[in-house]
């Protein structure tokens, strides 16, 4: 008895041989089925690639935002330890590789966070956790802009993150920066200074405290390449004052 469909007889005179004649038991592709086996592969694979995409996005989204609250977690032994006032170093923001602001366009001032890796690196032992994944894997990712070393030589962790209220070097300190100032003062400071982009904060939980590199799309200033680019697409994670990280939608950076 034949095991599967037709019997051994009928499927050689299906593919025009006699039973004389020497014929396979096993059906071969043939040149069509082969091609549509293939086109399925390849509908297949258009379907899945996106959604891989948007998995490893989300994955690399996820481990920015536990560095963020690992961050978070070295400024709150900081702030302990020092009568809860944010370091003053803005020595730092013109001593580190690259100085202040090497670059003519936007950003107007320098929001890059590498004195903070070098403030807290007797906390921090882990150099990653200043380097937010997509970022690094970001189109963007050389630009002066968006990375800074976290020390004076090339031999000290790359810091891809921005501390908007730790970004002049002016003196006295302008009202919108939190060098060496406490929590609450932050949060008056920032109100007093009627920031538009900050708006006026209810409490900590309103003020940003570090956030993912990102170049608008509206800004005129930004070189092309960079406009529209950001290390999350379509938005970006922000450390808050209180230490939760929330992910912000923005419409100006659909790019990463």
């Amino acid at each position: 008895m034949e095991p599967f469909g037709f019997p051994h007889n009928q499927r050689c005179a299906r593919r025009g041989r006699s039973v004389g004649q020497r014929c396979t038991s096993v059906d071969a592709f043939t040149l069509v089925e082969l091609l549509v086996v293939i086109a399925i592969i390849g509908i297949l694979a258009a379907l899945l690639l996106p959604a891989l995409a948007r998995s490893k996005q989300l994955a690399r989204r996820s481990t920015c935002n536990s560095q963020l609250k690992q961050q978070f977690l070295a400024w709150r032994l900081w702030l302990d330890e020092n009568e809860g006032r944010f370091p003053d170093r803005r020595d730092l923001k013109t001593a580190l590789v690259g100085s202040y602001k090497p670059w003519s366009t936007w950003p107007p001032s320098d929001p890059r966070a590498g004195w903070a890796a070098l403030v807290l690196s007797n906390v921090i032992r882990a150099p990653d956790i200043w380097s937010c994944p997509a970022a690094a894997n970001a189109s963007f990712a050389k630009a002066d802009p968006a990375f800074q070393y976290g020390g004076t030589d090339t031999n000290a962790p790359v810091v891809r993150y921005w501390m908007w209220r730790f970004d002049r070097t002016d003196d006295p300190v302008p009202a919108d920066n939190f060098w060496g100032r406490t929590e609450e003062d932050c949060v008056a400071s920032l109100r007093a200074a009627n920031n538009p982009q900050a708006g006026q904060p209810g409490g900590t939980s309103d003020v940003e405290l570090t956030v993912d590199v990102y170049f608008p799309n509206t800004i005129g200033a930004i070189a092309p390449e960079l406009k529209g680019r950001t290390a999350h697409a379509k938005g970006r994670n922000r450390l808050m004052l209180d230490g939760h990280v929330e992910f912000t939608r923005d419409a100006r950076t659909p790019l990463n």
